[in-house]
């Protein structure tokens, strides 16, 4: 995988990992709702410490759903609603496992248009229109992974707007995205618009 330049959790060695692990990347955007995206996408760092340094989406597939549970929940816990995150979680490796025997790179890697790299992103479990939307955006803005018609993929997430965490890749940038999220929670708008 080419290494992105994704800025955004506050600690190098977590961006690090996003920006080179497939597997981070997707959990970390799968944890992305109802938190701060700081906290969502420095769940894989912490996931990758207590699953003693390796995140693998065989490993977690297999885990024992209550004691990978306690994992997710242990403080500070991956996500405000922790217990129903581990599960898909773990249905997201589940599903790299029986789709891309356990790799999750695969799931864009050689893929030349980009309805189909929707496609694939919009069948992982936890990723609904938008999160796939704003993972081709990710892609795109970060990784220069740039399949034919992306940007149609993507919607509004393909513009220079700064809206998402697909726009982020320094302190400046991650702060104006914070302030312009600000501004349209104050307007009543959702990121898309």
């Amino acid at each position: 995988m080419r290494r992105g330049t994704l800025y955004i959790t506050g600690e190098a060695e977590a961006d690090q990992l996003l920006n080179t692990q497939p597997l981070a990347l997707l959990i970390g955007m799968l944890l992305d709702q109802q938190v701060p995206m700081e906290w969502a996408f420095i769940g894989p760092a912490r996931l990758t410490d207590r699953l003693g340094g390796v995140l693998d989406a065989a490993e977690i597939a297999a885990m024992n759903p209550d004691d990978f549970a306690d994992l997710v929940k242990t403080k500070p816990a991956l996500h405000r609603y922790p217990g129903s995150m581990a599960t898909r979680i773990q249905q997201l490796c589940q599903h790299l496992v029986d789709e891309y025997d356990c790799d999750a790179e695969a799931v864009w890697r050689g893929v030349r248009r980009g309805d189909r790299l929707f496609e694939r992103l919009l069948a992982l479990p936890g990723y609904g229109e938008e999160k796939a939307q704003i993972f081709v955006a990710i892609l795109a803005k970060r990784f220069e992974k740039k399949p034919e018609g992306w940007e149609t993929m993507a919607g509004p997430f393909a513009d220079t707007t700064p809206r998402s965490v697909a726009d982020i890749h320094d302190e400046e940038s991650l702060a104006t995205v914070r302030a312009w999220k600000k501004q349209q929670k104050a307007k009543g708008r959702t990121k898309a618009e």
